[in-house]
């Protein structure tokens, strides 16, 4: 199984994705997990997507 590029990582006060080739943190914090916009970043790459994603992901609240 290939090594995923990018995964969610639990912090103090939410969730952040971490891009392991770059070894850095992608994006912002986020109170839920953003399952759906880690799948699209680590399979089909499609920007107008990924913005909605990250706009939905920052709009939800607990």
């Amino acid at each position: 199984m290939a090594r995923r590029r990018y995964v969610t990582r639990g912090v103090p006060g939410g969730y952040r994705v971490w891009d392991n080739k770059a070894s850095r943190w992608w994006g912002d914090l986020y109170e839920l997990c953003p399952d759906e916009l880690v799948a699209e970043l680590n399979n089909s790459h499609r920007p107008a997507q990924i913005t909605e994603l990250t706009k939905q992901a920052r709009a939800r609240k607990r």
